[in-house]
């Protein structure tokens, strides 16, 4: 297995730590999800980087790649929406989405054909991990004391900066997954 592959299943890996650690609510286990996430989204920007540059492009990486992202992804705006930093609704959409999206890759793969994100779709993957780092500092902000004298009066607009990120992951989500079928069908 090359090194692309070991970060894609690291970020798998991380993601079953990001929910043990967000489950904790406690202001370390807040802090170091923040880390594990910022660790597991780093992840996924150099398995492709590195598997283009050194030509260690696989079609393991193809699939497996993708997966992992939705695994990351899914996990953190589940435990976002359980512990009622999102609305459920928002979750719901973003899952849906991703999991026709995925169905649809695995699909085609059993056809023969492996289907690369498009660029929709790799945009909706940065908004949604802005919007995820986002939540996660403000969950560090929240139950750091080093934070508490300026905290509460930025909590407004912290919580409106969230909201407005939501909104426009679950844009962005819906719009990448209408792409990716319009791209699809021109196949």
């Amino acid at each position: 297995m090359n090194l692309p592959n070991v970060l894609t299943i690291s970020r798998i890996v991380l993601a079953v730590a990001l929910v043990l650690l967000l489950e904790e609510n406690t202001s370390t286990g807040n802090f170091l999800a923040a880390i594990v996430f910022a660790a597991a989204s780093l992840t996924d920007f150099y398995d492709g980087y590195l598997a283009k540059k050194t030509g260690l492009v696989s079609d393991f990486g193809k699939i497996m790649d993708p997966i992992a992202d939705k695994i990351l992804i899914l996990s953190a705006f589940g435990v976002l929406a359980h512990i009622g930093m999102i609305a459920w609704w928002m979750f719901i959409v973003i899952a849906v989405r991703e999991i026709v999206v995925t169905a649809s890759r695995l699909l085609a793969i059993r056809h023969g054909r492996v289907l690369a994100a498009e660029r929709a779709g790799k945009v909706k993957t940065v908004v949604q991990i802005i919007a995820i780092f986002s939540i996660l500092l403000y969950l560090v902000a929240q139950q750091s004391e080093i934070c508490s004298f300026w905290f509460y009066n930025a909590q407004r607009i912290w919580l409106g900066t969230i909201d407005v990120l939501m909104i426009w992951a679950v844009i962005m989500t819906v719009y990448s997954g209408i792409d990716y079928f319009r791209q699809k069908a021109k196949i």
